[in-house]
C-alpha cells in the first residue's frame, strides 16, 4: 500500500441524494445487495422500499434520478433499461442512508437543528439573498431539501467518527514498520511540493454530469467566477480551512472530495508554469497563493478559470528520515485513511445485513422481466 501523500478524505456516505449535495458513491457490494425477498403484501404505489418498516417514497427516488440525469434535452435520453438500472442504484443509496439514519438515532447521534442551521448559514455566506434564491430555482430544490441533506451528512459524519475514526490508532511501531519497508518512497530525486487547489471556472460543462462539489456550487459566467473566487479568498484570509472550502465550493471534480488535494508535484513540473512556480516559492507550508488567473487556450488575453493553491508541505530532494515530522505525519495519515476505508466498508455491510429491507421497486422490475 504505497503512501504518496496525505489526503483530505470524505466519507463514502457524505454525499446526500439531492439539492446542492452530490449523490452518494457506494461500493459495488452495496449496490448489489438489493433485497429481493418475496413480500406478500402489496405496498402503496408511492412506496418503493422499506427499512425496518420505515417507507422510502417514490417521489424521493425520482427527485434523485432527475438530479442525476439533469436536462435530458441536452443529452441522449436513457433507455428504459438504463433508467431503471440507475433508479435501482439510487434507491440502494437511499436505503443505505435510511439504515445510517436509524442507527444514528438509536445512538443519539442525529445532527441537531442548530447544527444544521449553522451549516446552512455557512453555505449561504458567499451569496446575497437574491443569489441564493436564484440557485435554489436553478437546481429545482428547496431550503428544506438542503437542510435534509445537511442533516444526513452531519449525522453520518458523527456516526462514523464515533463508531470508526475514534477507534483507529496508528502506533509509532506501525509508522516505523511502514517506513522501513518503503524507504524508496521517501527518497526524492528533486524537491517535491504537496499542493491543494480551489478552482473556479467561468463556463458550464457541455452537459450536466452531476454535482461538482458538496454544495453543487458552480459559476456560470466570468463575473460570477471572479466574485466567487474573491469571496473564497476572503474566507481563506480570515482563517477558514482551505480543504473544507475546497470540498464545498471548488469546481475541480477530480479532487473536491479530498479537499482539493493535488498530491505531490515535482519542482520540474511546477517550473513548466513559471507564474505558478513563482507563486508557490513565496509560501510557507499552510499558506495559500493569491488568486491565479488561468488563460483561455483560445484567447490568452482572457481567463477561462481562476484558482488558489495551498502549499501543504515542501520536501527537499534526497533521502528523508523517519525522524522528520512530515514523514511521520504522511505515513500516519495514509495508514489511518486506508484502515478507515476498510472499516467503513465492513461497517456498512454489517448494518445492511442487520436491517430488514424490502425493495419493492427491485421486485417489480424482476417480476416484470421474469414473466
Amino acid at each position: 500500500m504505497p503512501i504518496h501523500r496525505s489526503t483530505r478524505t470524505s466519507s463514502p456516505l457524505a454525499q446526500p441524494a439531492s439539492g446542492f449535495l452530490p449523490a452518494l458513491t457506494l461500493g459495488a457490494a452495496l449496490l448489489l445487495s438489493l433485497t429481493l425477498s418475496g413480500c406478500k403484501n402489496t405496498p402503496p404505489g408511492d412506496v418503493v422500499a422499506t427499512v425496518n418498516g420505515h417507507p422510502i417514497m417514490r417521489a424521493e427516488m425520482e427527485k434523485m434520478y432527475q438530479d442525476q440525469i439533469g436536462d435530458v434535452q441536452s443529452q441522449e435520453k436513457p433507455s428504459e433499461e438504463q433508467a431503471d438500472s440507475l433508479r435501482l442504484q439510487l434507491l440502494s443509496q437511499l436505503i443505505t442512508i435510511e439504515i445510517i439514519d436509524q442507527r444514528a438515532a438509536k445512538m443519539n447521534l442525529t445532527a441537531t437543528p442548530a447544527e444544521v442551521d449553522a451549516k446552512l448559514a455557512e453555505f449561504k455566506a458567499p451569496y446575497t439573498d437574491d443569489q441564493f434564491q436564484q440557485r435554489l430555482a436553478q437546481r429545482h430544490t428547496t431550503v428544506d431539501e438542503i437542510k435534509r441533506d445537511l442533516r444526513r451528512s452531519l449525522t453520518e459524519e458523527r456516526l462514523l467518527n464515533k463508531e470508526i475514526n475514534s477507534k483507529i490508532t496508528i502506533s509509532d511501531a506501525d509508522i516505523a514498520n511502514y517506513f522501513n519497508s518503503h524507504k524508496a518512497e521517501f527518497d526524492n530525486v528533486e524537491t517535491q511540493y504537496h499542493l491543494a487547489q480551489i478552482l473556479v471556472t467561468n463556463t458550464l460543462p457541455p452537459q450536466r454530469t452531476g454535482p461538482v462539489n458538496l454544495q453543487n456550487s458552480k459559476a456560470t459566467n466570468d463575473d460570477e467566477a471572479r466574485k466567487k473566487i474573491q469571496a473564497l479568498k476572503n474566507r481563506i484570509d480570515s482563517g477558514e480551512d482551505f480543504g473544507t472550502l475546497a470540498m464545498n465550493f471548488s469546481e475541480n471534480a477530480q479532487n473536491t472530495a479530498s479537499g482539493g488535494d493535488m498530491g505531490i508535484v515535482t519542482e520540474s513540473q511546477l517550473k513548466e508554469t513559471p507564474q505558478i512556480f513563482d507563486a508557490i516559492q513565496k509560501l510557507k507550508p499552510g499558506q495559500a497563493t493569491d488568486i491565479i488567473a488561468i488563460p483561455d487556450p483560445n484567447n490568452p488575453h482572457k481567463a477561462s478559470a481562476y484558482m488558489i493553491l495551498e502549499l501543504i508541505a515542501k520536501e527537499p530532494a534526497g533521502q528523508h528520515d523517519l525522524s522528520e515530522p512530515q514523514v511521520q505525519q504522511r505515513i500516519r495519515q495514509g495508514l489511518h485513511d486506508a484502515r478507515s476505508q476498510l472499516l467503513k466498508a465492513a461497517y456498512f455491510e454489517m448494518l445492511r445485513d442487520q436491517a430488514k429491507v424490502q425493495n419493492f421497486f427491485a421486485e417489480q422490475i424482476f417480476k416484470a422481466d421474469a414473466h
